[in-house]
């Protein structure tokens, strides 16, 4: 299992990401942006009631490319990590992820949920707009030190 570790100026946020073979590719994806340091310094540009999301590199949502989209039958319960995208539910966003801060089943279906936060609940709700991911890394769940 992988975790992505997440830090930001009002501390860190840890997310196991799913082992299910329905996102391996957006998994593996997601992992290799984040230890390449493509999220290091992007800010989270939505913050509302029910969830944070952040990842563009233009930090407005407009950025980014484009993946293929997989989906699942995890439900969007509350510490949930999807990945935005737009109308064309055949492709996701290639940077763009979010948090929910509570449960959103609504999204169920439609939306790749791709990990569960472990560590950091009251870090996602502590997040404002504008506020930056100075670090996120992805490494083994049973690696030490990290």
């Amino acid at each position: 299992m992988k975790k992505m570790t997440v830090d930001t100026d009002r501390g860190q946020i840890v997310i196991q990401l799913h082992d299910d073979p329905s996102v391996k590719n957006t998994v593996a994806h997601f992992e290799e942006r984040a230890n390449a340091g493509a999220f290091d310094g992007l800010n989270f540009h939505r913050v509302e009631g029910w969830v944070i999301q952040g990842g563009d590199p233009t930090g407005t949502g407009a950025g980014g490319g484009k993946m293929s989209a997989e989906y699942n039958r995890i439900p969007f319960l509350k510490g949930a990590v999807g990945v935005a995208r737009g109308q064309d539910r055949t492709k996701n966003s290639d940077c763009q992820w979010f948090v929910v801060k509570n449960d959103s089943t609504f999204l169920d279906g439609d939306y790749t949920n791709f990990g569960q936060v472990t560590q950091g609940m009251d870090v996602v709700q502590q997040i404002r707009k504008g506020d930056k991911m100075t670090r996120v890394r992805v490494s083994d769940s049973d690696s030490a030190g990290q």
